[in-house]
């Protein structure tokens, strides 16, 4: 009974044991399950703000900064200064040339001489003056000057220190009233006291070149001609036409960038735009209507609202440069220019 008894109780020991063994082997997957459930839920949330703070402090930080800057800086270039190829072909040369003088037609349609004149004899003599001044100068000038010497021969036959006093606010008086008493002496000896209507005729008088004979021809005798000034000059390298520095050259070379009929329309609208907008020190780019077509856009000021301050005569709202300017231009909104010595 003994011997039995032990081994009855060796059977009870194991299978508490296995039943103890188990019991854990039952719960323990349990807790595994339980802990799978809560781990990820522990560790999502605080992947979800690290991910959150991140973007809060990089976007309104450093992106859109950066990108405003870059976008500022860029959009005048990419925008408004699309130049043209370094190797511009003939063509697209002509193309340009062309589409910026309809530009200007359209934003001065009322561009005109800016010399006050009745008759070929008093532009010509106006033209003369104009060298080394401006045209509002020799317009508060000549009307002495025309009043006292109407004619040719009236001017041919003056004092000439008389006509000195008189010239003297147009400046280089005395060199002046020599050309234009020796201008009137030749009209009077050579043509009959009347202007002629010929380049090679005109060039041959005191003071005249092939400027002031263009002048003359074009807006005396309906005769076209390209009118080389210094504006002209300056604008027409600007805008890469040429890169002549010779003004016969630069007359040959433009003229035949445009049909004949167009020179002297197009020699008004280059000056008017150089006077007006594109001046020499300080062009008012931000203001100017060919700036997508101007190789030259930055040279100057590229702010609009500053641009707009350096606009001169009717485009910023000041008198022109004629006391008596066409009906055209006065519809338009154009002053006239005042009288000497009135401000």
């Amino acid at each position: 009974m003994a011997a039995g008894g032990e081994k009855a109780a060796v059977r009870k020991t194991a299978v508490r044991k296995t039943a103890a063994a188990k019991t854990p082997a039952k719960k323990a997957p349990a807790a595994k399950k339980a802990a799978a459930k809560k781990a990820p839920a522990d560790v999502a949330a605080p992947a979800k703000k690290v991910v959150t703070k991140k973007a809060i402090t990089k976007k309104p930080v450093v992106a859109p900064k950066k990108a405003t800057a870059r976008v500022k800086a860029a959009s005048p270039v990419k925008t408004v200064t699309p130049k043209p190829p370094t190797a511009e072909s003939r063509t697209a040369l002509v193309r340009r040339a062309r589409r910026i003088n309809r530009e200007l037609a359209e934003v001065y349609p009322y561009a005109h001489p800016e010399l006050d004149f009745d008759n070929p004899f008093q532009l010509l003599v106006a033209t003369v003056l104009s060298a080394q001044t401006t045209d509002l100068r020799v317009n508060q000038t000549t009307p002495a000057l025309f009043a006292k010497y109407p004619t040719p021969e009236d001017l041919a036959a003056a004092n000439p220190e008389e006509v000195e006093e008189i010239l003297r606010p147009c400046g280089f008086f005395r060199a002046k009233t020599k050309s234009v008493m020796g201008l009137s002496k030749a009209l009077m000896e050579n043509h009959g006291g009347e202007v002629p209507g010929r380049l090679e005729d005109l060039v041959k008088l005191p003071g005249v070149g092939r400027k002031t004979a263009f002048v003359v021809l074009g807006n005396a005798f309906g005769r076209p001609g390209v009118t080389v000034d210094t504006h002209f000059q300056r604008l027409v390298r600007r805008w890469q036409w040429t890169e002549q520095t010779d003004p016969d050259k630069i007359e040959a070379e433009i003229g035949a960038l445009f049909p004949k009929s167009d020179w002297t329309d197009l020699s008004h609208h280059v000056i008017w735009h150089g006077r007006r907008i594109c001046h020499a020190r300080k062009p008012a780019c931000g203001a100017c209507p060919i700036a997508p077509l101007c190789p030259a856009y930055g040279e100057g000021e590229t702010d609009p609202e500053k641009a707009k301050k350096l606009l001169k005569y009717e485009k910023g709202g000041f008198p022109g440069q004629r006391l008596k300017p066409p009906q055209s231009y006065l519809d338009a909104g154009g002053k006239p220019a005042l009288p000497l010595g009135a401000g």
